[in-house]
């Protein structure tokens, strides 16, 4: 039986001739060519492959196939592609992304499962042809399958967790976005066999409920990012069975929920204290009150999106410069009652020199080129969004960027009619966008 060299038998490099008129194939040793061909994207695996016939044989070898992304390189692909790939593969094959890959379906992702049994990482996001019958396959052959995405496909349906609770106990990150014909009795089945869930992504799964946030809180003690944007029946109760079950939790996105209240960030300040992102955009319910609470506890916060929380004040902002020095990107587009003063506070706080990156102000009213100034001291500050903030102006923004010249402002100022000249005439202006 002939020795395996790097998952190359020795009879494969019986392939080089000593005619081979190529000074690399004379000079380097066969094993360190298919080192140097593992780093190789698959467009240049490809190309290579059709240089000679040595090449061929090193560049199809399945140990330089162990990561594929199509989505970059060819996006119509037949199920057949699939299929060919997975037997030249077979078992080398940890990570496959077919994102977007519309023509392939259940069958070819069968033969894939049958012949890929060690894939760890399959992205099918978008791959609107498949239905159960796939997940059933990965059930039956995939056991060491860690990260499944199957957003917007749209046919999967309960019978789906079911199976992949059976067949996939190592499953870590799950993305089902989109997929709306899940309900709670499919939750409670994955959560049964999948309890080492860390990430859940279920944006627009609109028939969830409550009762599917109490299975996760249940069984699921080490979530860390979940996702349930507009999931519009969720309130909070779900939510509290979740911040009580999943302490580990440190990404949080619950916005479109519209009926949430600050109990959720009372439980979260309360159970949750690694907490760096929460995205609560359009919950108009939440006030300073509860982000008081939130601030004091969750220390770790770096990504907070509060847009059209309409309740709060500068009373939030000061809670966050003052216990939260590890803020990054803050959204408070459509927060109306934001002021100049809270501003100034945030500039002033722990995160505004070395920490806060994007700050997005959009139609806040009351936000003048004072505001500007206080943010003069956040020297890593990249980005600011000022679309429709009336009382920003243009020189403002100038004198913005005489203290931080690479920082990226956006301005949109709608048209406005100033007061009849002199001469009775009237002219119409437009303060148009800034993109400096």
């Amino acid at each position: 039986m002939r020795r395996e060299m790097n998952g190359v038998t020795k009879s494969r490099f019986e392939m080089f001739s000593n005619n081979d008129e190529a000074v690399i194939n004379k000079k380097l040793p066969k094993e360190l060519l298919l080192r140097i061909f593992s780093f190789l994207d698959v467009v240049t695996l490809c190309r290579c492959a059709q240089v000679s016939r040595a090449w061929n044989v090193l560049a199809l070898d399945g140990s330089n196939w162990q990561r594929i992304d199509l989505f970059d390189f060819q996006r119509d692909i037949e199920g057949r592609v699939v299929e060919n790939i997975s037997k030249r593969c077979g078992g080398f094959l940890r990570k496959l992304s077919l994102r977007g890959c519309l023509g392939v379906g259940d069958n070819a992702l069968r033969t894939f499962a049958q012949n890929c049994r060690n894939i760890e990482v399959l992205n099918l996001n978008g791959c609107t042809k498949i239905t159960d019958a796939t997940c059933t396959s990965l059930s039956k052959f995939c056991s060491k399958l860690r990260h499944l995405d199957l957003a917007s496909c749209t046919s999967i349906t309960n019978l789906s967790l079911k199976a992949l609770s059976e067949g996939c106990p190592l499953l870590e990150q799950l993305n089902i976005s989109w997929c709306d014909q899940v309900t709670k009795d499919g939750i409670q089945a994955l959560v049964r066999g999948c309890g080492g869930l860390k990430a859940l992504f279920l944006k627009g799964c609109t028939q969830l409920e409550d009762e599917a946030l109490k299975f996760i809180g249940a069984h699921c003690p080490d979530l860390v990012t979940l996702n349930l944007q507009t999931c519009l029946q969720i309130t909070d109760d779900g939510l509290i069975t979740i911040c009580r079950g999943c302490h580990k939790l440190q990404s949080l996105c619950a916005s479109g929920c519209s009926n949430i209240t600050d109990a959720i960030l009372n439980a979260l300040g309360q159970n949750c204290p690694r907490l760096r992102i929460l995205e609560v955009a359009r919950c108009s319910q939440l006030t300073d009150v509860g982000f008081t609470t939130l601030a004091r506890n969750c220390h770790e916060l770096e990504k907070m999106d509060l847009e059209e929380c309409v309740q709060i004040t500068d009373s939030t902002l000061i809670q966050l410069s003052i216990h939260c020095p590890r803020l990054q990107v803050l959204s408070l587009s459509h927060c109306e009652l934001i002021t100049d003063d809270g501003i100034r506070h945030l500039g002033n706080g722990a995160c505004a020199h070395d920490r806060l990156e994007v700050i997005e102000l959009d139609n806040c009213p009351l936000i003048t080129d004072a505001s500007l100034e206080h943010l003069k001291s956040c020297h890593s500050l990249e980005r600011i969004e000022l679309y429709d903030c009336q009382q920003i102006t243009r020189a403002g923004i100038k004198r913005l960027r005489t203290h931080l010249p690479n920082i990226k402002v956006h301005a949109y100022f709608a048209p406005v009619t100033p007061p009849p000249s002199v001469g009775g005439s009237r002219q119409r202006f437009c303060r148009c966008c800034i993109i400096l």
